[in-house]
């Protein structure tokens, strides 16, 4: 089947989305394309409907937003958890963004059959700080977004190392076919600069979310904050390096 990971981005007319594709196999997700500049919502519709097997997709944005002002009560929520950990969530709610691309493009992949936290044709809304927190047993957020050039190439030298080593995933292998693996590549991030770096950033983001896209479809641990009426975020809860037996899904309701 194939399956999808969307990091969208907030002002999708103006700056790129990116996304990756992949197929999962067994016990085998791989990698088989990305699209590091998806720009406005046209783009990205056209861009799945080119997916005529698609399955599920998780996207790294606000799908449900009801709240008028302040934050969601999964944002809370979530945040609770992880605020220590410096992976609390953004504000959404319909003051901020009262046409929202995000919502828009959910109710597009509705009226194709993606239903919310569904188990055959899904969407599901992701936040990669936290899944990356629980899949590779992280103190804290992994900094690679922010701060001076420098930081932001280690940061990203590091999540591409993460990435790499769950080809050897116990939970869920992931193959990355050596046509993409400059991304992955320390070398290949050092050179890069301005746009290109923050579109590899984004590849990378779009990368992770296919394969949180690929531990939902296996259904592997999870949490769900908040409800598919108020909007919620699926977070995976297992070590996917280091294997550990897996707990029940659990889920925190508006």
């Amino acid at each position: 089947m194939t399956l999808m990971g969307l990091d969208l981005a907030w002002h999708s007319e103006k700056n790129p989305s990116a996304a990756a594709v992949g197929s999962l196999n067994g016990g085998v997700l791989s990698l088989e394309g990305v699209e590091p500049a998806l720009f406005g919502l046209q783009d990205i519709v056209t861009f799945i409907a080119g997916q005529p097997s698609l399955t599920g997709i998780a996207i790294d944005a606000p799908l449900i937003i009801e709240n008028q002002t302040g934050q969601r009560e999964c944002e809370k929520q979530l945040s609770r958890d992880y605020g220590s950990r410096k992976a609390s969530c953004h504000t959404s709610n319909t003051t901020l963004y009262p046409a929202a691309a995000s919502v828009a493009l959910s109710l597009a992949l509705q009226e194709k059959g993606f239903e919310h936290l569904a188990l055959t044709q899904w969407q599901i809304e992701c936040y990669p700080h936290p899944a990356m927190i629980e899949c590779f047993e992280l103190p804290e957020r992994l900094l690679y977004k922010k701060g001076d050039v420098a930081a932001r190439k280690a940061g990203q030298r590091a999540l591409a190392n993460l990435i790499a080593q769950l080809a050897s995933s116990r939970v869920l292998a992931f193959e990355i076919p050596e046509s993409f693996s400059h991304i992955l590549s320390e070398d290949y991030i050092e050179s890069l600069s301005g746009q290109v770096l923050k579109r590899n950033e984004d590849a990378l983001d779009a990368i992770f979310c296919l394969y949180i896209a690929g531990l939902y479809q296996i259904q592997a641990p999870g949490m769900t904050y908040g409800c598919d009426q108020q909007g919620y975020i699926w977070v995976p809860q297992v070590p996917c390096i280091s294997w550990s037996p897996p707990s029940l899904n659990k889920c925190l309701k508006c």
